[in-house]
C-alpha cells in the first residue's frame, strides 16, 4: 500500500490516449502494490500438504515472476503508460514508504506483539472514527478483497487436485460452484484479520495521515491498477489449474 499526490484532472486528459504499457513495466508497480508479494504466497499455499513431487510441478506452474507477467498482460489494456506511472509515483511516496515501513515492521517483532494487540482489541475497541478510516483503506486498497480472492482461488486449486487424485475430473464452472459457499467465510475472516493488522501496523500513525493514505488508494490510476488485478486473478488461476495434467 504506498505520495498524496492530487495531479490535475488535466494530467489524465493529456494522456488519455497514450500508448498502452508493456506487461514487465508493471513489474515495480505490483512491487509498491503489493500485488507481487501475492505471486509470492501463491506456490507456497497450493503446496501445502502435498508431496516432494507434487510440490515440484506446482512451483513451476505457479512460479511467482510467471504469475505477475501472467497478470500484468491482462492489464496491460486497463492501464496507459501515464496512468501506470501516475500509480508508480503514488505509491513510492514519502506517505505510502512510511505506511510500508510501518507494516514490515510488524513481520519483525515475529508477530508476537499483533496477537497481544488482537486480544486486547476484543476488551478495548478502537474509536468508531480511527475504525471507519482503517476500513475506507481496506476498501479503496481492496486488502481484504485480494486477500479472500488468493485464498479461495488456492483453495479451488487444492480441490481439483484432491479430486484428480482420486482419479474424478470437475470442469472450472462445476468447481466454482462447489466451492462457492467458502468465500463468505473467507472475506469475513480475512477482513477481520486486514482490520486487526492495520489497527496495530498504523497504530502510531494520525489519523489525517491515514485520510491522505487512503485517499492515495482512491486515485483513478491505482484504483485502475487494483481493480484490475481483482478482476484478472482468477483468470490467471484459473489458466494454471486447466494446464494442470
Amino acid at each position: 500500500m504506498r505520495l498524496f499526490i492530487v495531479l490535475p484532472l488535466v494530467f489524465a486528459a493529456t494522456f488519455s490516449h497514450a500508448a498502452p504499457p508493456k506487461a514487465e513495466a508493471f513489474a515495480p508497480v505490483f512491487e509498491l502494490a503489493g500485488i507481487r508479494l501475492l505471486c509470492e504466497q501463491s506456490a507456497p499455499l497450493v503446496q501445502r500438504g502435498l508431496d516432494k513431487q507434487q510440490q515440484a510441478k506446482l512451483a513451476k506452474a505457479f512460479a511467482a515472476d510467471a504469475l505477475c507477467l501472467d497478470l500484468a498482460k491482462r492489464l496491460v489494456g486497463d492501464l496507459d503508460q501515464a496512468q501506470l506511472q501516475q500509480a508508480k509515483q503514488l505509491l513510492d511516496s514519502p506517505l505510502a514508504q512510511r505506511f510500508t515501513a510501518a507494516e514490515r515492521a510488524i513481520g519483525e517483532d515475529a508477530g508476537e506483539g499483533l496477537a497481544n494487540y488482537r486480544k486486547q482489541l476484543a476488551e478495548r475497541p478502537p474509536r468508531q472514527d480511527r475504525l471507519e478510516l482503517i476500513r475506507r483503506l481496506d476498501r479503496a486498497a481492496h486488502t481484504t478483497t485480494l486477500a479472500t480472492l488468493l485464498r479461495y482461488e488456492v483453495g479451488k486449486t487444492q480441490a481439483l487436485l484432491a479430486l484428480k487424485a482420486r482419479g474424478e475430473t470437475i470442469g472450472e464452472q462445476a468447481l466454482s460452484s462447489q466451492t462457492k459457499s467458502q468465500a463468505d467465510a473467507l472475506r469475513a475472516s480475512s477482513a477481520e484479520a486486514v482490520e486487526s493488522f492495520m489497527l496495530y501496523a498504523y497504530r502510531q500513525m494520525p489519523s489525517s495521515q491515514l485520510a491522505e493514505y487512503a485517499a492515495l488508494y482512491e486515485q483513478p490510476a491505482v484504483t485502475s491498477l487494483l481493480e484490475g488485478s481483482v478482476k484478472a486473478l482468477p483468470e490467471v488461476f484459473a489458466a494454471r489449474r486447466a494446464a494442470l495434467k
